[in-house]
């Protein structure tokens, strides 16, 4: 064990005690993106401390100014360690709160702060709701009883219970909120970690089935070549080259297969979408997509899908979404709407890049937004047309002719 009188054990003991626990409430807070002194601001209801001994006969006495200092940095290190120790401390430390709190009651008044400080600091510890309301209705009743032994006018103890059920309510409220906030993002990072290893399989399955079979004939070929080349020049040539026709064929396969590495399935990013802003309390509609769209088509709206989702979820205030396509004959058409406040009045860093991505798949991105009358975006992309050669049953059979000859000069 450490020295804790050697000034290095002390300096790691006092580290230790200000670093975060994984599982606390300062953890969970920058994990959320926000700054670990959040629930610094829950402290301003301690001057509730200072104001007591306004209606008190002794005021701001000498015993008041003595257990004030004695107690209130006491204080201040058990809030500290209710948000920043383990998950599995801090009914300690609110318990501890609220014997503070009952062990000055005799002769501290200002001591009925520190106890609505337990009882809501209790909130993250106690499990179920049902249970703390167990806690909360077990320890009022405590404090009601002593301070009736001590002969406190109930004047002045009647808003304690009710102050400490309302704000523990609240506070408990907002935990299994943030929880639930917590578990839809781990859904939505599980649903992307799927997509990605499932992503990964399928390339590792194509370039097997593409490179295996391939690279096994060019060797079988080199080799009999090799064999052949003292021999005959002519038949060792001719393996030679077949071996490099299907090198060049595998070329054309390993490229074409490389281009559709990153293509986005526009059904994995609109459940996705819907994940992203659901944990952002906004409710998504959607139809399937068309399922004979271009690789490139469908990648771009992909990303236009998801950019258009992001600023959704962090900018648009709306409480539901909607995505629908028309598929027609020329072209696809995505249109996203939302009920927010709209207001767009110009091209921000997100709709300048979806409508790069419309412009390189040769399409439109048109956006309409009132103020106050949500946002709609409709990307008009365009497809491919497959054209008929021949129209007369003759030309048919011309074109049919004229491939069946040319596989015969293959």
């Amino acid at each position: 064990m450490p020295n804790l009188r050697e000034p290095g054990a002390m300096h790691q003991r006092i580290v230790q005690f200000l670093t975060p626990a994984p599982d606390s409430a300062a953890a969970r807070a920058m994990q959320r993106g926000k700054s670990p002194w959040t629930d610094a601001v829950h402290l301003l209801w301690s001057a509730w401390v200072f104001v007591v001994p306004v209606w008190n006969d002794d005021g701001w006495s000498t015993r008041w100014v003595v257990t004030t200092l004695v107690s209130y940095p006491l204080f201040l290190m058990l809030y500290y360690r209710c948000i920043t120790g383990p998950r599995a401390q801090v009914r300690a430390g609110a318990l501890a709160l609220v014997l503070l709190s009952m062990s000055l009651l005799p002769w501290y008044p200002s001591g009925l702060t520190y106890f609505i400080y337990g009882c809501v600091m209790l909130c993250t510890s106690a499990g179920r709701f049902r249970t703390y309301l167990g806690w909360l209705a077990g320890l009022n009743v405590v404090l009601l009883a002593e301070t009736s032994l001590l002969g406190y006018p109930w004047q002045a103890v009647f808003s304690i219970p009710l102050t400490s059920f309302i704000i523990g309510i609240i506070i408990k409220a907002e935990h299994a909120s943030e929880e639930k906030d917590a578990q839809l993002r781990l859904s939505h990072e599980e649903v992307r970690r799927l997509a990605a290893t499932a992503e990964r399989e399928r390339i590792g399955r194509d370039l097997h089935d593409l490179l295996g079979h391939t690279l096994s004939l060019i060797t079988l070929k080199l080799e009999l070549s090799r064999k052949l080349f003292d021999r005959d020049h002519a038949a060792a040539r001719r393996e030679v080259e077949e071996a490099e026709k299907v090198a060049r064929h595998a070329l054309a396969e390993v490229r074409s297969a490389v281009s559709g590495i990153h293509a986005t399935d526009l059904a994995a990013e609109l459940a996705s979408a819907r994940l992203l802003l659901e944990s952002s309390g906004v409710c998504m509609e959607y139809e399937p997509p068309p399922s004979d769209l271009p690789e490139d088509t469908e990648r771009g709206l992909s990303l236009v899908l998801r950019e258009a989702a992001t600023n959704v979820a962090r900018h648009a205030a709306a409480s539901c979404a909607k995505v629908d396509f028309v598929r027609e004959p020329a072209s696809v058409r995505m249109r996203i709407h939302d009920n927010g406040r709209g207001g767009i009045g110009g091209d921000g860093n997100g709709l300048r890049g979806m409508r790069e991505r419309v412009r390189s798949l040769g399409g439109t991105l048109e956006i309409s937004s009132p103020l106050r009358g949500g946002t709609t975006l409709l990307v008009v992309a365009p497809l491919p047309v497959l054209r008929l050669v021949a129209t007369s049953p003759q030309g048919i059979d011309g074109v049919a002719a004229a491939a069946q000859g040319g596989h015969s000069a293959a």
